[in-house]
């Protein structure tokens, strides 16, 4: 890894992941845990081209750099694009991620249609009508749908993926019916699904789904809940092992 040069606002956090680290902006939006589940809910092959729709800091990039053949990352923010471009640089993965500043409601613009194997998105959460938008802009923009709807996501996926491949977003389980219906507009059948719960007790707060473009309706696998937290608060020991923290069990 490459010395880290930090700007203002921004700090350095270790992934715990092939010795990567990445650097945040806290004036932005700062990954959290819905990305890191995203990162290792899809099945990623050696020979896969990845392409990630509003990539943030590049998190989910550098997690998954060791399974993929190449990771295309697409960022509207300058400010973001910027730090995940020095994050590809510091981690040495320039041959592996590239990084481009762009919109993906017009994604024609920045690749060929049907490029890619595997499309990620972790996308707004909740349409500007839902909820108090967050007073830093960069968190707001990450959290509600000022710059992409759920349309915009999905129908730029459809346009990136070749037939047979693969959409894989985290979202809120309160718009799994909007999600799926999306999906089956833009040629795409949901085909795996998770839901993930704070505590085993508690109602879900997230999901994950993966859908496959020009698949049949139906077939769809729902996987047992992803518990987050013990009872107590500690992590659950799933959660230990996607974060690479094995030994604090």
């Amino acid at each position: 890894m490459r010395q880290a040069s930090l700007k203002e606002h921004e700090r350095l956090d270790d992934l715990m992941k092939s010795g990567r680290h990445i650097i945040q902006n806290t004036q932005e939006f700062c990954f959290s845990l819905d990305a890191v589940l995203l990162a290792h809910f899809p099945r990623v092959h050696k020979n896969d081209r990845v392409l990630e729709l509003g990539t943030g800091t590049g998190v989910i990039p550098l997690l998954i750099a060791d399974e993929a053949a190449r990771i295309d990352a697409v960022e509207l923010s300058p400010v973001m694009a910027d730090v995940a471009a020095r994050n590809v640089i510091m981690n040495e993965l320039e041959d592996k991620i590239f990084v481009r500043e762009g919109d993906y409601r017009a994604i024609e613009q920045l690749y060929p249609r049907e490029s890619f194997d595997l499309v990620l998105a972790n996308p707004p959460y909740r349409p500007v009508t839902q909820g108090m938008a967050n007073k830093i802009a960069g968190v707001a923009r990450a959290r509600h749908e000022f710059t992409a709807t759920l349309a915009d996501v999905v129908r730029a996926a459809q346009v990136m993926l070749r037939f047979g491949g693969h959409f894989a977003m985290v979202h809120l389980p309160e718009r799994l019916g909007e999600i799926i219906v999306a999906l089956h507009e833009h040629q795409m059948e949901g085909k795996r699904l998770r839901m993930v719960q704070p505590k085993a007790a508690k109602a879900p707060n997230m999901m994950l789904i993966e859908a496959v473009k020009g698949a049949n309706p139906g077939g769809l696998q729902v996987l047992p809940p992803l518990i987050v937290h013990e009872a107590d608060g500690v992590y659950t020991r799933e959660i230990f092992d996607i974060y690479g923290m094995e030994d604090a069990l």
